[in-house]
């Protein structure tokens, strides 16, 4: 049985992780997947696949993540709470931990009304907060959520989402605490625009002392153009796009827009390395998964650590 998880000893040894993301095909077709890995493989300690992203109907995260595992990737499995009740979840964990899982991200999951079919009824048993304490009961107590007895607990190193950026702000420092006093190892925020807010949130965080209970890995998304930039300041709820970052975007011609995005990412990532109570990043290049190995060459990030 595959050892414990790379990123948990990438981040324990302390060096800035660098961890990716890979959106699953809508098909039963494994190429992109495979495609997509060979731009991520060495550039990254770990590797998200999304569960259902956007609500819309992806091949499942724990079989995008075997054949990830397949590429010599180490995939980070994905659980939204809206898909499943707990003995779905259980059993779940469960046959990804034993087919080499061992990394979980758990998530509540965008509202099925967003996605390809609003009509679907959503779960949601039980929250993200006691999803991540579930694992950590089967984990560390090798017990179900029920009582009984698990005979091989899965060892898994659990991760949570926080977004520093929705309202009201006073508030996430502490949903970020309820989720580090449920057992995330370590959190994934969404992906950050306004530093100003970032520094400030993650200011909170260490001052409260929950950067030295859980490793926070900031997300960046680089802009691919002005559109985008308007797009996700205009429409994307719970993300914060600075008026400076259009204005940026505004300065430069239509083509060189992506290589600004780029650059930007890169300014970010620099000051995620000094910043204090920040593990590492999570990049969020979906459907750019190509320019992964050129980001990370630019922010200095290679060669990734061997634990």
């Amino acid at each position: 049985m595959k050892s414990g998880s790379n990123l948990e000893k990438v981040l324990k040894a302390g060096h800035f992780a660098f961890t990716g993301e890979l959106g699953p095909p809508r098909g039963a077709n494994d190429e992109p997947i495979r495609k997509k890995a060979g731009f991520l493989k060495g550039n990254v300690d770990m590797v998200n696949m999304t569960d259902n992203q956007t609500a819309m109907v992806r091949m499942s995260s724990w079989a995008a993540g075997l054949i990830a595992i397949e590429e010599g990737l180490e995939p980070n499995y994905q659980m939204v709470c809206r898909d499943r009740n707990r003995l779905a979840m259980q059993a779940d964990i469960l046959g990804a931990y034993a087919h080499g899982l061992r990394n979980i991200l758990c998530l509540t999951g965008d509202h099925q009304q967003f996605g390809d079919h609003p009509h679907a009824k959503g779960v949601f048993d039980i929250d993200s907060i006691q999803l991540v304490a579930m694992v950590k009961k089967m984990r560390d107590e090798g017990k179900f959520l029920g009582g009984d007895d698990i005979d091989v607990p899965p060892k898994m190193f659990i991760g949570a989402a926080a977004n520093p950026f929705a309202d009201p702000f006073p508030w996430r420092v502490h949903r970020l605490a309820k989720k580090v006093a449920a057992g995330a190892d370590f959190i994934q925020t969404q992906c950050v625009y306004n530093m100003k807010k970032m520094r400030e949130w993650v200011k909170q965080a260490v001052d409260m002392g929950l950067t030295e209970k859980t490793y926070i890995l900031a997300g960046v998304t680089p802009m691919k153009a002005l559109g985008m930039a308007k797009y996700m300041k205009n429409k994307v709820p719970g993300i914060e796009v600075p008026d400076e970052v259009i204005k940026r975007l505004q300065g430069v011609e239509k083509k060189k827009q992506a290589e600004e995005g780029i650059k930007m990412a890169i300014e970010q990532i620099e000051e995620f390395k000094e910043m204090k109570g920040v593990a590492g990043v999570h990049l969020m290049a979906i459907e750019w998964e190509h320019k992964v190995p050129e980001i990370a060459e630019l922010a200095k990030v290679l060669p990734r650590p061997v634990v």
